[in-house]
């Protein structure tokens, strides 16, 4: 495959005539060697989306429609290969990264068929001195940044609505999982999109080189998911020229099971909140609250479904958990672990890293973790499960809100009024009741709080890519 940077529909190496290497997780070998990009790449890619953008917004809705279409029909075809791509170097299960495949691919569909949808609206002045025209234009040039955790969605998720809205971009992918954003400019190329609307620049000097392009007059627009804390810097820098932003940051998701809930039920919920992608999501479930009468009942159940997950490496078609992404990222796992242990907690079952090569840790649940660990007030971003009990509605919700995110949240129980009045009580921008998954396409994925701006997917995620135009006229 291809691995230099994509700029104006041709591979290019870095301008430095720099590379780096990407690592398979499950041993830590090289499995490739991708252009490095520079400031000056992400510059002319920059030139290249402005160049090319007149031209993609002016054409048809039903063009750009059938083009997004061809790009969902390609990955559907190769889904097989590209979920082995991204096992490769994410290091997450086959079936996960087959399921991962099938989510981005729906993105394009979806996209492809909200392209003809960018309605504006008519009225007329209350005055009655003219009336009130309204159009939607695209944004223009914009900088999509993605995380590593879901390589193949958190691209499609953004280029999706920007190419039907009629904007061209520059897409900045991890640079742990460059190899699927690279995949996926070969599949838009031969999906037909022009040269120049779709730009793809990996980079190891990540803050510098999106640092270059906010500083471009030309982009309009930064979409961001990532951390909270890299979000506020870039916050900052976007506010500098007034761009237009995106933000889907940091989770710390609660998953409340009361006592009326279908125990299995929840487990089941469980095991999808807390291991898709094996706890490597934003909206992983974080942070466990079980009502006090059914703690050690679900505690049980929960660690005896954990402990019979299958760990190796995620090209392994048995592997039901693979490796966690990085060094960084096992080590953080490993010291909030340790943390809550020393503090007090019990893990029944994992709570150890195991040694020999590859960025392991084993599926983890802990009961008695003290209301003040970290391991509650920070993104986990792996497969552990600490569990807190609680006697009633009330503190349920106290305990769900106490913290800075706002993402996504789950809550377990028998009895709808409640399961409502719950919802609506947890501040959070998504809740899923008695569902363990609640990412959908159609659906406007985002949070509140510290958890981002904006949203992503359904007809919201168009929107985020185009500008309300007031005409007033008469006739």
């Amino acid at each position: 495959m291809e691995t230099d940077l994509f700029i104006a529909g041709k591979w290019v190496p870095a301008s430095s005539g720099n590379r780096f290497d990407v690592l398979d997780p499950a041993t830590g070998d090289t499995v490739a060697s991708v252009a490095d990009g520079g400031e000056a790449d992400a510059i002319a890619a920059v030139e290249a989306a402005a160049a090319a953008g007149p031209g993609w917004a002016s054409t048809p809705p039903r063009v750009r429609s059938e083009v997004l279409r061809k790009a969902f029909e390609l990955m559907t075809e190769r889904s097989s290969e590209l979920a082995k791509l991204i096992s490769l170097e994410n290091g997450k299960a086959l079936v996960d990264a087959k399921g991962e495949v099938t989510y981005a691919a729906e993105f394009f569909r979806w996209f492809a068929e909200e392209a003809v949808r960018g309605e504006g609206a008519i009225a007329t002045a209350p005055s009655g001195a003219n009336r009130i025209l309204v159009v939607r234009q695209p944004v223009g040039v914009c900088v999509l940044v993605t995380p590593w955790n879901f390589p193949a969605a958190m691209a499609t998720r953004k280029i999706g609505p920007a190419l039907a809205a009629g904007c061209t971009v520059i897409l900045k992918p991890a640079s742990d999982t460059p190899l699927t954003a690279l995949a996926m400019a070969a599949i838009l190329a031969e999906a037909g999109v022009p040269e120049g609307v779709v730009n793809v620049v990996p980079s190891r000097s990540s803050g510098k080189v999106v640092s270059a392009m906010l500083r471009d007059a030309r982009v309009r627009k930064l979409s961001f998911t990532g951390s909270t804390e890299v979000g506020r810097i870039l916050l900052a820098q976007a506010a500098e020229n007034v761009v237009n932003t995106s933000m889907e940051l940091g989770g710390n998701a609660p998953f409340v099971v009361f006592a009326d809930a279908e125990l299995d039920a929840a487990v089941d919920g469980a095991m999808i909140a807390k291991m898709r992608n094996g706890g490597e999501a934003c909206t992983a479930a974080n942070r466990f609250f079980v009502e006090e009468p059914v703690a050690a009942e679900f505690a049980r159940k929960l660690a005896q479904r954990m402990s019979a997950l299958v760990v190796g490496p995620g090209t392994d078609e048995k592997t039901q958990v693979g490796p966690l992404v990085n060094e960084d990222t096992v080590a953080k796992v490993d010291d909030l672990v340790k943390g809550a242990l020393d503090g007090g907690a019990e893990a029944v079952t994992g709570g150890r890293r195991p040694e020999g090569p590859g960025f392991y840790y084993p599926p983890t649940v802990l009961t008695g973790v003290p209301a003040d660990a970290p391991i509650l007030r920070q993104e986990i971003f792996g497969p552990v499960a600490p569990i807190v009990t609680f006697t009633g509605e009330a503190e349920a919700v106290r305990l769900a809100n106490d913290t800075e995110y706002g993402l996504v949240a789950y809550v377990y129980t028998g009895d709808l009024a409640r399961g409502m009045r719950v919802s609506e009580a947890i501040e959070a921008g998504m809740v899923g009741i008695n569902r363990g998954l609640v990412s959908d396409p159609a659906a406007p994925f985002g949070g509140v709080k510290q958890s981002g701006i904006g949203r992503e997917g359904g007809h919201d995620g168009l929107l985020e890519y185009l500008e309300s135009k007031y005409i007033a006229v008469n006739w």
